[in-house]
């Protein structure tokens, strides 16, 4: 059973339908108990670091996500705002903490002297590390969809699995133990996307 987040923030239903187009039971969390009776846990996320921390923090999420994830060791994705609240802090409209899982900071995209639009809407090249389980069956160097101003800036580079150049090397996904996430929104992302949600239910970290 596919368990995902609900505290109130992110695109729920395409999150939701992705992994119903695959078969998959799947069910959406808006309560923190109901965390312990799935297999797998996705955490969405569209909007403000700010709002979503506060939200997963009010409605008493963040004590059941780090025994769920950090102590029971679940299978975890996140996406886009969803991956950020994973870091230990964000710069985005001030200055807040994050649930830690990451030893990273998020911070905003250099749009080099208006050379790059900043958010960074549309679809861009991913580079991934080929050995990644989470990308099998991709071919390298294929076009992901994102939505972002900010991105999480890593301090171990070994976290990081994928990237994309835009003006710079941005932070395009992570993995570490039993977390993945992605910058990118898998499933607005077509084919390739729906491959990395179907990798994800196979994966045995």
């Amino acid at each position: 059973m596919i368990g995902i987040v609900d505290y109130g923030m992110g695109n729920l239903l395409s999150v939701y339908n992705a992994f119903d187009y695959l078969g998959e039971d799947v069910k959406i969390c808006s309560y923190p108990e109901e965390l312990s009776t799935v297999d797998r846990i996705v955490i969405p996320g569209v909007g403000a670091f700010k709002d979503c921390i506060k939200l997963l923090e009010t409605k008493f999420f963040v004590e059941s996500l780090n025994e769920q994830v950090i102590k029971n060791g679940k299978p975890t994705l996140g996406i886009c705002l969803g991956m950020q609240v994973m870091a230990k802090k964000s710069y985005e409209f001030g200055e807040f903490n994050g649930l830690g899982w990451f030893d990273a900071e998020v911070i905003k995209i250099d749009n080099f002297n208006q050379k790059f639009k900043v958010p960074n809407i549309g679809w861009n090249e991913i580079e991934f590390k080929e050995e990644n389980a989470l990308f099998q069956g991709i071919d390298n160097h294929s076009d992901f969809y994102l939505v972002h101003s900010y991105f999480m800036k890593c301090r171990n580079d070994l976290d990081i699995v994928a990237t994309y150049d835009y003006g710079a090397k941005i932070t395009a996904a992570v993995m570490k133990d039993n977390i993945f996430a992605t910058q990118f929104h898998p499933e607005k992302s077509q084919d390739n996307g729906l491959r990395i949600i179907e990798n994800f239910v196979n994966w045995k970290p």
